[in-house]
């Protein structure tokens, strides 16, 4: 027997490349060009914590104001994602990703001309909000369930953590630009990190194997028959990751594809469990770290700098912590990974408010090192129990729990806001977030093993 080519795809299968062998698969150049874009679409989630400040001196707007354009940015961050993942799946991943990175530029740079609070609902709130629930972590299992057969809970790991680095490149800048010249120069930073990538998507970011000719990374050659020799295998003999990129095609619009989708997973109590731990995840991380961090330590005499550089060190050790979490879930069981996460991140809530102080503790050290490995630790295993329990349908039923995700955080933030107006702190907040996180954990742990065998999903 002959070798099958390193590409994946076996020597003689239609659609196989000819001449020269392939030294890389092309589904690592698809990923790394989504790292990138997942980079550039992150400048947006590093601003809000950094900018609020500023935007409060100079137009005297309060915390539950520039709160609800927050929140409005994470509800449709949240509530784009199944629908941005099934047009994705309609139109191509290269189409949706440039238009979402489009969308993120034009909100970023418009926001350098806003003077009254209704503006900043309309450029942080929509504009933002629809490109970046366009590139939002579906966009990461949406390339993993496409172009991998095996290591897919590494490589959402791996893009995940494209978002940590991009809150890692860019918010040092943010803070220095929001300290001189100003505001609007931090804006105009993250509206050129995002166009920045367009080209790139355009040029490389291919929609599925079947574009270059080759099987997705990892998967077996499909068995064909002798009729079909010269015609694509059915799919019934592609490996699972074939099926789930092509059979949504059929799909006649991407929206009905994503309530359909939704209607189906709702009547499984699985799909209820992630969503509810996920909506607890979304409130501790984007919803309170990510958005009021920065002014809570700003309360307490902190230079705003200094908090900025110390959710630099959450992104750092995001990166880490999220891929050893997806090498974590291709080898134990993801609902306990996810409760160890949940309640790790309880205890570092709990006691957030004795570590806040107007300098950096060694015990602060220790809080942003491990708040950052658990930031988004959560996500390859939650990402690997939709793929399990709903096949084909996995990766827009990511999104709708995704979306869980930023209605908790929308909600975190604007409850934040609300706290710290009315008791002029934010204690409340963190304590209330360390017990939710204790909840998370307890549902998380109880998701039924036999999930996938006892509560079927049918594929569309």
């Amino acid at each position: 027997m002959t070798a099958p080519d390193v590409t994946g795809t076996p020597p003689g299968t239609t659609g196989a490349p000819t001449g020269k062998r392939r030294r890389l698969h092309p589904a690592w150049i698809v990923a790394a060009v989504a790292f990138l874009a997942l980079v550039g679409a992150a400048g947006f989630r590093a601003a809000p914590g950094v900018l609020m400040v500023p935007l409060q001196q100079e137009f005297g707007w309060s915390t539950t104001v520039l709160s609800l354009a927050v929140s409005i940015n994470l509800v449709l961050f949240g509530l784009t994602a199944p629908f941005a993942a099934a047009l994705m799946e309609r139109f191509g991943i290269r189409k949706v990703t440039s238009l979402a990175l489009c969308l993120i530029g034009l909100g970023s740079a418009l926001t350098v001309f806003v003077n009254q609070s209704w503006q900043i609902l309309l450029t942080w709130g929509l504009l933002i909000g629809l490109g970046t629930g366009s590139m939002a972590l579906v966009f990461a299992a949406t390339i993993a369930n496409t172009w991998f057969a095996k290591s897919r809970g590494l490589v959402i790991g791996i893009l995940t953590a494209g978002s940590a680095a991009g809150q890692l490149v860019f918010l040092p800048f943010i803070a220095a630009l929001a300290q001189n010249p100003g505001w609007r120069g931090a804006s105009l930073l993250i509206a050129a990190g995002a166009l920045a990538v367009v080209p790139l998507v355009l040029r490389w970011l291919r929609n599925s194997p079947a574009d270059v000719g080759v099987l997705p990374y990892g998967a077996e050659a499909p068995e064909v028959k002798a009729a079909d020799a010269g015609s694509p295998a059915t799919s019934a003999g592609k490996p699972d990751a074939a099926v789930a990129s092509s059979a949504p095609k059929d799909s006649a619009n991407a929206a009905i594809r994503a309530m359909q989708v939704l209607k189906r997973a709702a009547k499984v109590r699985t799909f209820w469990a992630l969503a509810a731990g996920f909506a607890i995840c979304g409130a501790t991380t984007n919803g309170l770290i990510g958005t009021h961090f920065i002014p809570s330590a700003h309360d307490h005499g902190m230079p705003e700098t200094t908090a900025a550089g110390l959710l630099a060190v959450v992104g750092i050790f995001d990166i880490v912590g999220t891929i050893a979490s997806g090498w974590l879930t291709d080898r134990f069981n993801p609902k306990i990974l996810l409760a160890v996460y949940y309640q790790f991140r309880g205890i570092g809530l709990l006691v957030l408010p004795l570590l806040l102080g107007s300098s950096v503790e060694p015990s602060m050290i220790i809080f942003v090192v491990v708040y950052g490995l658990d930031w988004v630790a959560t996500v390859p295993p939650t990402a690997a129990i939709c793929r399990s329990v709903f096949g084909a349908d996995g990766s827009v039923v990511f999104g709708w729990v995704f979306a869980a995700h930023q209605l908790g955080a929308a909600a975190a933030a604007l409850a934040a806001g609300f706290i710290r107006d009315a008791t002029g702190h934010y204690n409340y907040a963190w304590l209330g977030a360390a017990a939710m996180c204790t909840v998370a954990a307890v549902i998380s742990a109880t998701i039924r093993k036999d999930a996938a065998k006892k509560e079927p999903v049918a594929v569309a």
